[in-house]
Parts: C-alpha cells; structure tokens; sequence
C-alpha cells in the first residue's frame, strides 16, 4: 500500500513531501483513536474509585495489561469489595459487597461486548455508590428493598416475589451472596431481553432461579415449620402485587417496588 502511494505521488510531488503527508497522516489517525478510547473509558467508568485504582493498576500482574482501562479500573474496585464479603463482616455488609460485585461484574461484560447501552455506567453507578457506603460505614442508609432501574423490567414475577419475601423474612442472614448475585441476574436478564430479545436472557434468568433455589434451601434449613410457612404465604402475596407488572412487551421502564413492598408490610 506504502510503495503504490509512493509510485502514484512520484510523478506529481518529491519523495519527501509524500512520506511527510503520510507520516502526519498516520498520526491523526492515532489521535483519533486515542480519543476515541479515552471517550469509552470515561463513559464506562467516571467514578470517585478510579483515583484508587490507578495507583494498583500500574502494578497489577502481566495479564491484566491485555484488559482494557475500564476492565482493569472495575476489577480493581472487585479487590477493594473483597474484604466486606469476610465472615467477620455483617450479613448486610456481606450482602451489599457481592451485590456491588455483581454489578461490577455486569459492567465489565459490557465493555467486553463494547456494549453504547447506558446499562453498563448504570452498574457502575450502583457499585460505585455501595462501595463507598461499605468504606464510610453507611450502609445503614442503603436501603434493602430497592426500585428495578429504568435500563431493566420486572420480569419472571414469581422469581421477584421470593427475592422480596426472602428479604422480608431476614433472609440475607442465612445467603447474602446468593441474595445478592440473584437480583443482578434477574435486573440483567431482563435488560438484555429488552435489548436482544428472549435468547439472550434465559441464562441469567436461570442463574437467578438457582441462586434463589439455593438462598430459599438455607433459609429453610434454619428455620423451623411455622417461620417456613411464614415465608411461603409472603411469596405467594408478593407474586399477587408483581404479577399485573410483568414486562410482556419486553420494554424496559423501570419499576418502582418500594411502595409495593411497604404496602405488603402494612398488610401484615
């Protein structure tokens, strides 16, 4: 390609003049991807943890540098969870720390996929914030009971209604990471229903199910007959409120849950 543009120039122009014209021609086009991919990293992760994490991403290990910034930035702040997941932690603490994995680890998947969709700096966002909440010691003020995001839909009811009822019943005490790797899930399933279409979403719904599967058995587990049925008639109740919510026409808006749900209480 070098030696045709050089024969076609020979004619008109000295060597030299052509080889600058390509040399600056060459360093535009490097410009304009360097912006491009400082665009993309500021989009998918303008957060207060990237200050933290740049010092720990020039030291990370040799396979981390084939990661793009953004997945090197997320996977930095994954490290920073790790400690708020330890059994000496609170269940709540514990809960809150996989959930912000959870998050992290759907924001990394979209920069994989070098996903445009405002779903992947809306994970940030929701990570970003327990993260400092777990370093402050505010996770009193995050609230357990939380609205669907407008970037995902209430979908699969019956799932929804055990994840509220569990967390009614106090069941983050006996699997707060399953709890918490359950309602990414389904907020991820859903959102790529809405954006791909019904095969791209059964894997996430079924990880959700067995997740819950598993938080459902501990907490049975630990609990006697009376609580257990407790639970039960909380499912069935929750299931009446969000089946008339279910996204049938796979668009996603949003969902708010939390008046639903201090509803319920009241009932009770």
């Amino acid at each position: 390609m070098l030696k045709a543009a050089l024969n076609t120039s020979a004619c008109t122009q000295p060597l030299q003049a052509t080889l600058l014209g390509l040399l600056l021609l060459s360093m535009a086009s490097l410009a304009s991807a360097a912006d491009n991919i400082a665009t993309d990293t500021t989009q998918i992760v303008n957060t207060k943890s990237i200050v933290d994490c740049h010092t720990d991403i020039e030291t990370q290990t040799p396979s981390y540098k084939y990661q793009s910034t953004p997945q090197r930035v997320l996977n930095c702040m994954i490290k920073q969870l790790q400690p708020y997941q330890q059994k000496d932690k609170t269940a709540r603490q514990q809960y809150l720390a996989y959930k912000a994995q959870a998050w992290l680890n759907y924001a990394i998947h979209q920069d994989s996929m070098n996903s445009r969709s405002p779903a992947g700096p809306m994970a940030v966002d929701m990570a970003e914030s327990i993260l400092q909440a777990l370093k402050n010691d505010t996770t009193q003020d995050i609230a357990l009971q939380q609205d669907i995001p407008t970037t995902s839909a209430l979908m699969r009811p019956d799932l929804w209604a055990t994840l509220s009822a569990l967390k009614d019943s106090d069941g983050i005490e006996s699997a707060p990471r399953e709890m918490a790797f359950s309602e990414v899930a389904l907020i991820w399933a859903a959102t790529n229903q809405c954006e791909r279409g019904w095969r791209e979403s059964g894997i996430h719904f079924r990880m959700a199910d067995r997740w819950l599967e598993q938080a459902r058995e501990a907490y049975v587990n630990a609990h006697d007959s009376q609580t257990n049925v407790a639970l039960e008639q909380a499912i069935v109740s929750y299931y009446k409120q969000y089946a008339p919510l279910d996204a049938s026409d796979d668009v996603c808006r949003g969902q708010i849950l939390t008046p639903l749900n201090n509803n319920k209480k009241a009932d009770n």
